[in-house]
Parts: structure tokens; sequence; C-alpha cells
């Protein structure tokens, strides 16, 4: 069996709360060297590999907090709780940026809510703004926004920030770094014959049934928290593997094509997933009509929908929402994400993109609809 990370070309890295910070001592350092150090290799390539794109999801403000604060056990108020992330934070950020500055890599820190991925317009700012990073060679270090968030707008845990990021930036594949070697049959700890799962398709309802619950009182999630990641992460077409974060070059062993820890395999491949989800969304807001260069642009080259080839634009709808495109004839021939909300749409069409900031004041994309966010029809 070979790893499904070897021809991965956008990773998502998730490090668990107990691997940061060395169960609850405090920031581990040494690990998060040897993180930086992996990374760095597979940014990289070798061996006749190319490069991958990265993005780091990493858990531990709390439990650093918790460390500076001297406290021995995770609070329960809310307000402890934010406090606590408020402090390790800055630790957490700040030993990131010096082990990752050793191999000449750049780093951002990016705090995320379920706000922000639930609102289209703020869905769509953080897509550009990791995109963009990930194109300038920086790597993205991405945690909860234990800060501010509360009980309704929480994430829960970071394996399901990870998926959700997996999911936003269209990864090839997560992978999730535990203080476990990967998914068992069984709890290990309670039973001797318990199995390694290898290889299974994430989805199956089997493999709830052996995940168990809650890990440690540093992390918030579990096993079960990392199969529900894996099901989360699929739906968007990318793979999941779950292994321990203390295997000796796990990361670099998975992009060489060893099988280390749980594959988790998508049924669908990543494009058609997400081609698969425009196609048969239901909230089309609008709607724009495009000349027959346009036309010729996207069905016959694969291009992207540019402001100059729309004739008119029709209904309300507000930027990173679900259009339709149709000829002048009135058919449908794609539809998309726009990059542009219908009155700025208005203004924009028949303009060359170079005129964007001039009319609007600022420019989103040059794109009013991107090939990677279209479908034809």
């Amino acid at each position: 069996m070979r790893s499904v990370i070897a021809d991965a070309k956008r990773l998502v890295v998730k490090v668990g709360s107990s691997l940061v910070t060395n169960d609850g001592r405090g920031l581990d350092d040494v690990a998060i060297a040897r993180w930086a150090e992996q990374i760095a290799a597979l940014r990289k390539g070798g061996d006749g590999r190319p490069g991958k794109e990265v993005v780091l999801v990493s858990s531990g403000a709390i439990a650093e907090g918790m460390q500076r604060l001297g406290w021995s056990r995770r609070p329960r108020e809310l307000p402890e709780l934010q406090a606590a992330a408020a402090v390790g934070q800055m630790g957490l950020a700040q030993v990131y940026e010096t082990r990752f500055a050793e191999h000449g890599i750049r780093t951002a820190q990016i705090l995320l809510t379920h706000g922000d991925l639930a609102d289209r317009e703020r869905y769509l700012n953080a897509r550009s703004t990791l995109l963009t990073l990930l194109d300038l060679g920086v790597v993205p270090i991405i945690n909860e926004n234990d800060t501010v968030v509360t009980d309704e707008i929480k994430f829960g845990d970071n394996d399901t920030l990870g998926a959700l990021v997996a999911n936003l930036i269209e990864g090839d594949a997560l992978i999730i770094l535990t203080d476990q070697a990967g998914l068992y049959t069984a709890d290990p700890r309670k039973n001797p014959a318990a199995e390694l799962v290898k290889e299974a398709v994430a989805g199956d309802e089997a493999l709830e049934a052996m995940a168990g619950g809650a890990g440690t009182s540093i992390g918030r999630g579990g096993m079960l928290t990392k199969i529900l990641a894996a099901k989360r992460s699929a739906k968007s077409g990318a793979h999941t593997v779950i292994a321990s974060g203390r295997e000796p070059n796990v990361l670099a062993r998975l992009a060489a094509g060893e099988a280390v820890g749980t594959q988790l395999l998508a049924r669908t491949a990543r494009l058609t997933a997400r081609k698969q989800w425009l196609a048969d969304h239901l909230q089309v807001r609008g709607r724009v009509v495009i000349d027959a260069g346009a036309s010729k642009k996207l069905t016959e080259e694969g291009k992207s929908l540019l402001p100059i080839g729309v004739v008119s634009v029709e209904g309300n709808f507000a930027r990173g929402e679900v259009i339709a495109c149709v000829d002048e004839a009135g058919h449908e021939i794609a539809r998309g994400l726009s990059n542009y909300s219908s009155s700025e749409a208005r203004l924009i069409r028949r303009r060359a993109s170079s005129e964007i900031e001039s009319i609007l004041g600022f420019v989103h994309a040059a794109e009013l609809i991107h090939r990677d966010n279209l479908v034809l029809l």
C-alpha cells in the first residue's frame, strides 16, 4: 500500500495539543523544530518529487497558556479558556516563527472562527488570503480564535478545523498528527487484540464505532473527532492520514510513499467533488449573460470568466454566491462562485480587468468567476 501523500500537491497538516505541548508540560520546542524541518523538506521536494504546498493547523495555545499561568487543569469557564488562549498564542506563534525562519521560511498566523467560514464573504476572504500566502511561499499557521469564540461559534476541536481548512483551500490531503499510531479496531489501551486499521474509506460508519471518545485533559478531541474530520474532508475530495506525531520523520516518510498510520480515502476526486457541489447547488442567486467570445473561452479553452465578456447582470447576489452563466440565446452553460456582488458586477461588466480598481476602488480578483470555482453544464 502506497501513501496518498506521495501524490498530494497541497497538504493541510494538523498537530495536536499533546504533541505541541509535550502532554501539557509546555511548548515542545524540539518537536516543533522537527516538524518545521520536515515541512521545509516537503516544500522543497527532491528525488524527482515536486515540492508541496503546506498549511499547518496547530493546537496548543490554551495548553501553553495554562502552563504559563500555572494551571494544572483545563478551566471550564469560557473567559478563563479565552484568557489562557490569549496568553498561550503569543508563545506558540513565536516558537513557530523562530523554527521556520531557520529554514528561510516565512510564516503567517491565521486565527479563525466558525463564523469566518459560515459567512460567504468572510469565507472568500479567508480563502483568498490563504491561497495568496501559499503563492508567496509563506506557511500559514492556523488555530481556532479561542480568545473570542463562544459555545455557539467554536469549531470544538482542531481536527474539525483542519478538515474545514482542507475544504477551504481545496487541499489534496489532510494529515492529522496525534499521540496515537492511528485508528485501531478497538481501544488498544483496553484490548490487547486491537489491530491498526491501515486503510479504509472515509465516511464508513464502521469507523465511528471503532473510535474512542475524548483524548486527554489537555486536548479537546479524541479519535472520533478525527474520523469525523476525515469524513468532512472527503466531501471535498481530500484524503486523510492519521498518524503518530512521535514517529521519526513521519511527514517525510509519508511524502516518500510509505504507509504510516491509518489512511482514510475519499470516494470522490477533489476536483470532481467541488465541481459536483457547484453543479448541484440549488441556491443560484442570479445570472450573467455572456457574449460569444466569453462562451468560447469557458467551453472550449477552460478559461475564467472576465468582466469584459459579461453583457448583462441579472438578479441580486453577494460576493461568494453561486450564479449562472448564460449565453445570449438564454442557454445556461456554466455556474460558479462570483468574486463580486451583483452591484459591483454591473459596474465592471464590459470593462477590462485592469480597470476594476479605478472603477470600484479595490480589486478582489481579475476574474468575475475563476475557472477553479466554475463548472460547465
